[in-house]
């Protein structure tokens, strides 16, 4: 029995918030999983602290199914962000631990890999057409075989992706919500323009992805897909909002472009129809939303069946300690597709030291035992929280919209 002995909550803002888990054992092994919702983080902190951590004292470390079971059966309110990032960070911590009392990397543990690196994409957005094709170019220097493309839209003042910060984008920028302004039919006439640009600047060799980010009707959607055909898009991600599974049965009858989505979803049963009717083709849930490895484990294999890939959410809202665990389990799946990678800042580098690394397009968990990331509490109490909200959105009449 590797029985566990204490448990803690960690938050800290490197740039921007991070919550996580530290499980310790009574044989001194120690475990970290991310629970970082973004917008919503003292939410999870309560709700781990309060309501997880006493029920994990004294269980033992290597039962990861039975306490995965035990905390999302037991709690009868089932499913939701809140609960299944606070049982990702259990479940993460917990192959952390089994990893290290194996001293193997957890990809080992988890099958071994089934490539040798895991391709990433990164995000190249600008104001302009012309300036999100400029950023593509240089990551297609940096050995990037995947780029997502993010425009301004002429006659907004402000549109999802772009950002200043072109490796280090972060959407959560006040300390109350601001609130952006959305027009479907101007955006619908730029990003056709943005992927002719691009495919003639990148060449075929690279792919091209774009996140819509849930602002579609369905048959706009399918609209869009279609429009983008002739530039053979890797992805078009988000299109329409999911609570609705079969709307994207009606953006399926309009285009071939591969479709993508599952970042906020929760459980296997958020895509088990989008799966099973094979009406998309990535599932991007994420390790730190979807209740862990253990679960997305899941969702991968059901996803298998269907000749669906993985395409995990990636961006900085997710802390190193996701990443790395998003990689061992990209790395030991047979159906990866292709993993997001918005790189961290320094100080958040700093404050979560880590194996992985990155090269020529791919990136690598490394092979230290675990998951190969640690945490330095010293410095990270140097970064207090600090609330910050994600943004909300509006039509130009002032209707609320999807942001």
């Amino acid at each position: 029995m590797l029985k566990i002995k204490d448990a803690r909550v960690v938050v800290t803002c490197p740039g921007r918030n991070f919550v996580t888990l530290r499980i310790e054992t009574a044989d001194g092994l120690y475990g970290l999983g991310d629970a970082t919702l973004n917008g919503r983080e003292l939410a999870v902190v309560s709700y781990l602290a309060d309501h997880v951590i006493p029920c994990l004292i004294g269980r033992d470390a290597h039962q990861i199914e039975d306490i995965w079971q035990y905390l999302y059966k037991g709690a009868y309110w089932r499913r939701g962000p809140v609960t299944m990032s606070a049982i990702a960070a259990v479940d993460m911590a917990l192959w952390d631990i089994k990893a290290k009392a194996a001293n193997m990397p957890l990809y080992q543990l988890l099958g071994g890999a089934c490539r040798t690196g895991v391709m990433v994409y990164g995000h190249a957005n600008g104001q302009t057409v012309e300036e999100t094709v400029d950023e593509a170019l240089k990551y297609q220097a940096l050995g990037y075989k995947a780029v997502r493309l993010q425009s301004g839209v002429p006659g907004l003042p402000s549109t999802y992706g772009v950002s200043g910060d072109k490796m280090f984008y972060e959407p959560a920028d006040g300390a109350l919500p601001t609130e952006n302004v959305w027009s479907t039919a101007k955006y619908m006439r730029t990003v056709p323009k943005l992927f002719e640009a691009a495919r003639l600047a990148l060449g075929d060799d690279v792919h091209l992805l774009h996140d819509v980010h849930h602002r579609l009707t369905p048959i706009e959607a399918g609209h869009l897909g279609k429009s983008l055909e002739p530039y053979r898009p890797f992805w078009l991600e988000d299109a329409t909002p999911a609570e609705n599974q079969e709307a994207f049965r009606l953006i399926r009858q309009h285009t071939t472009t591969p479709l993508a989505v599952g970042e906020v979803f929760n459980t296997i049963w958020d895509c088990k129809d989008l799966i099973q009717n094979q009406l998309i083709d990535y599932i991007r849930a994420t390790v730190v939303h979807a209740g862990g490895i253990t679960h997305l484990r899941r969702i991968a294999n059901l996803a298998d069946l269907y000749q669906v890939r993985t395409g995990c959410h990636g961006a900085t809202d997710l802390s190193p300690v996701t990443m790395a665990a998003a990689l061992h389990f990209d790395l030991s799946i047979p159906n990866f597709g292709v993993q997001e990678y918005m790189r961290h800042t320094a100080e958040t580098d700093a404050v979560f030291p880590h194996a992985y690394s990155f090269k020529d397009g791919y990136l690598h968990p490394g092979d230290a035992p675990g998951l190969g990331v640690d945490l330095d509490e010293g410095l990270a109490a140097k970064y207090p929280y600090s609330r910050a909200f994600l943004p909300v959105n509006r039509l130009e009449d002032g209707t609320m919209y999807n942001w």
